[in-house]
């Protein structure tokens, strides 16, 4: 009777254990796989000019594309900044600056799928921003700093235009939310400029 026990118990650990990393793996993979739709809706929209849903149901749509080149990042940008929108692209917040425009653009993303290499982001790095008409704008970083999640004063500009790039911090915290956020602020740069210094992969 014991060894029957035994075995079930073993068996229903072995279970609740798959379950768990099916679960763990589940949100990465999710977001990868939503890219490639997201990313199809990017290019149906620069071709249409006009807003294109990735899925049927969905209630946002790109508006940009980010590249960090130093740092392997190539993201599609997806309007809005909800936890649902986010679960599949980082969002550009609502009531900030359209891509490239005038004011400052805010663009968040989950730390451990999208926005995970930017914790190797450094001052000097080169941040490129398109929008859905095809203008590339080029950014600097200028900033790199732990902020708390109500200060809202540093969601602002030093200049005309930047991108600011937030993200839940530290990086390696199993638990999500936390009231800690990681601010990235790029300057964007004249079109005509010499080349950014390169930053550190590590």
């Amino acid at each position: 009777m014991r060894r029957r026990v035994g075995a079930a118990a073993s068996g229903l650990l072995v279970v609740f254990g798959v379950v768990e990393v099916c679960r763990g793996l589940w949100i990465p993979a999710k977001a990868e796989l939503a890219q490639v739709l997201v990313r199809r809706a990017w290019f149906a929209a620069r071709a249409a000019g006009d807003d294109v849903r990735p899925w049927p149901w969905a209630d946002t749509w790109p508006v940009a594309r980010l590249r960090i080149p130093s740092l392997g990042i190539d993201e599609v940008v997806l309007d809005g900044a909800s936890g649902a929108v986010m679960a599949f692209a980082p969002g550009r917040l609502h009531g900030t600056a359209a891509p490239g425009g005038s004011g400052a653009c805010v663009i968040a993303g989950h730390r451990d799928t999208h926005f995970a290499g930017l914790r190797s982001i450094e001052l000097g790095c080169e941040v490129r921003l398109d929008d859905r008409s095809g203008r590339a704008s080029r950014y600097v970083v200028r900033e790199v700093a732990v902020i708390d999640e109500d200060e809202l004063s540093r969601l602002e500009c030093d200049g005309p235009s930047c991108l600011i790039l937030l993200t839940c911090w530290p990086f390696d915290q199993l638990a999500g939310g936390g009231e800690l956020r990681f601010l990235v602020r790029a300057e964007r740069e004249p079109e005509v400029t010499a080349p950014a210094s390169s930053c550190a992969t590590s």
